[in-house]
């Protein structure tokens, strides 16, 4: 089988808009299947991510490249966005940033091994989590479900018909606002990916308590989802790294070898 990349045109690209019967998704609940915008010059990844979001009930919208992307999404907003960084004519990071003129979608970026600075850039830009290649299109889906569950949330506080927000929280420097996704720590924000959210708070709502890896997991996917432990030591890697950006002698976060994490706001 041939799985070189390849470059192609929309109009080269056979797939169509198709609404299957959505399966019931926890905690969300829009009224339709929500659409999806894959953006990607890679006819392998564009097909086998549309195939697996329509198994799950979504409506899904193929672009190959930024620009194309661009003008449609403009005019026709889809509920959210997964975005390859490197395309042709306009990548990811510049499709996000124009989008981000008008658009609140939420957005997940594809990214390579190599490709760490546009990680950090795209999430400063306002994207919302990002994946790496090679991934498992289950672990994508339960990033989808997580973002699409919180964007539901957020309209609806916005609205007026979220009931009572989740209180904000204060462990030592860390102050966590689950409602508006916002963190700080000693005074200064952090930006930090959905994931990365969850896992922080599902540490600092019980300081002191260790955490597995298991139990992170059911806190960041939510979803019956198999995710290896070195993924949960990565999104702790990459969370001390945040943190020790802007406080070199952060130690908040403790590895109890053999056991999991936990957090300590002494």
């Amino acid at each position: 089988m041939d799985l070189t990349r390849k470059t192609l045109s929309t109009e080269d690209f056979a797939f169509k808009e198709q609404c299957i019967e959505p399966k019931p998704l926890p905690h969300y609940d829009c009224g339709m299947s929500a659409h999806i915008a894959l953006v990607d010059d890679d006819r392998n990844i564009l097909t086998s991510v549309s195939i697996a979001m329509q198994v799950e009930g979504y409506v899904t919208r193929i672009y190959s490249d930024g620009e194309t992307a661009l003008k449609a999404l403009l005019e026709n907003p889809a509920d959210l966005g997964i975005f390859d960084i490197k395309m042709p004519r306009m990548d990811g990071l510049e499709l996000l940033r124009r989008l981000r003129e008008k658009s609140d979608m939420p957005v997940i970026f594809l990214t390579s091994k190599d490709e760490e600075l546009d990680e950090a850039l795209g999430l400063a830009m306002g994207a919302d989590d990002y994946i790496t290649k090679p991934f498992s299109q289950r672990l994508l889906i339960a990033r989808v479900k997580a973002i699409l569950r919180r964007a539901t949330y957020d309209k609806a506080i916005v609205n007026g018909e979220a009931g009572s927000e989740p209180e904000p929280m204060t462990r030592g420097k860390l102050e966590m606002d689950p409602a508006r996704h916002h963190v700080k720590w000693d005074g200064r924000s952090l930006t930090l990916t959905v994931t990365e959210f969850m896992i922080l708070e599902a540490l600092a709502i019980r300081p002191g308590v260790v955490r597995t890896r298991d139990q992170l997991m059911d806190a960041a996917y939510q979803d019956d989802v198999y995710v290896d432990d070195r993924t949960i030591d990565s999104h702790i890697k990459r969370l001390r790294r945040k943190f020790r950006e802007i406080d070199p002698e952060f130690t908040a976060i403790d590895t109890l070898y053999g056991a999991g994490y936990r957090f300590a706001d002494s």
